[in-house]
């Protein structure tokens, strides 16, 4: 084995006990492969579920310089920022072990560099599917004038409520699967703390939820008011709720997606003290006229993959 090059493993364990340090090394920057292992590694009926997962990390000069995750054979690629050259670098091993890849998600330049040497090694055409902001939580600022109510945390008698406003947060938003109840559990919403925002009578209205603390971080995700319900300042009191909340329980990182085409979220994360770490890009990969050749290869057409995570007011 080249110790300079991309290792590859299917074990969550193995990838932790090589690449751990480094991930917790930047915990805003690295929030979506924590908290996809840490899901892995405290469900290890999410594990088994995930037996098609294959991880990676890019050593070179005997250090770990980059990683990448993908769950399944149909969903994308996880990546953490790299160079063109090591972006092409695991493009070309991929490719050569015949792995599909129907999509990458990365910050901006590194997704766009890997789907640029993907195309080169595969023919796949690569269409630019989602952007979003990456948010880290800088000094805390409460909107003035707060709206009245007062912030709860959801229980079980609220669960058909925050079903029903997940099941419309991820329609809203594009992401796929759906949920649903009898999804619920399955779901990436299921380990989440969530928290209402209500009106003086009780009447909820707003909700946000925050990731488990890995690292020292917490990803706030998602944020959502239904739309009839938006420009009250519900939104902004929710997320300074958790927010704060995440600061009292030890987090040092508190982080979240933002659409960057949404003005009135950007503008509204950034009132109450979030500020802008980087920008994400989701590319999916589709098969045009060079389907064929690719056909004689080996590779299959990947199915849609979802976005990662963001915010709706």
């Amino acid at each position: 084995m080249r110790p300079d090059d991309w290792h590859l493993t299917e074990g969550v364990d193995d990838f932790l006990a090589r690449s751990g340090g480094f991930l917790r090394s930047r915990p805003a920057l690295h929030t979506m492969p924590l908290t996809v292992t840490e899901k892995l590694l405290t469900d290890r009926e999410a594990e088994r579920g995930a037996g098609a997962s294959v991880f990676g990390q890019l050593e070179l000069g005997g250090e770990i310089c980059a990683t990448f995750y993908q769950r399944t054979p149909s969903g994308p690629l996880s990546l953490t920022s790299t160079t063109g050259e090591q972006a092409d670098l695991l493009a070309a091993r991929l490719a050569d072990l015949g792995r599909p890849v129907p999509g990458v998600s990365a910050d901006h330049c590194t997704a766009t560099a890997f789907a640029e040497a993907w195309q080169r090694r595969t023919g796949a055409v690569p269409t630019l599917s989602q952007r979003n902001r990456l948010y880290r939580l800088g000094t805390i600022t409460p909107p003035e004038p707060l709206p009245k109510g007062r912030s709860r945390a959801v229980g079980d008698q609220d669960h058909e409520q925050l079903v029903c406003w997940v099941a419309e947060f991820v329609e809203t938003v594009g992401e796929i699967p759906a949920v649903d109840i009898d999804s619920w559990a399955c779901s990436r919403f299921a380990d989440r703390h969530f928290t209402f925002w209500q009106t003086p009578d009780g009447t909820p209205v707003s909700m946000a939820a925050t990731t488990v603390i890995v690292a020292g971080m917490v990803r706030v995700d998602p944020v959502y008011t239904p739309a009839h319900l938006r420009g009250c300042g519900y939104a902004g009191a929710v997320t300074v709720e958790v927010s704060r909340a995440a600061l009292a329980a030890g987090a040092t990182d508190v982080v979240l997606f933002a659409d960057p085409a949404n003005r009135a979220s950007n503008a509204l994360y950034q009132r109450i003290g979030y500020v802008p770490v980087t920008d994400w890009a989701g590319y999916d990969f589709s098969w045009g006229a060079s389907g064929a050749t690719q056909a004689r290869q080996g590779w299959e057409k990947p199915s849609s993959s979802g976005p990662p995570s963001r915010s709706s007011t």
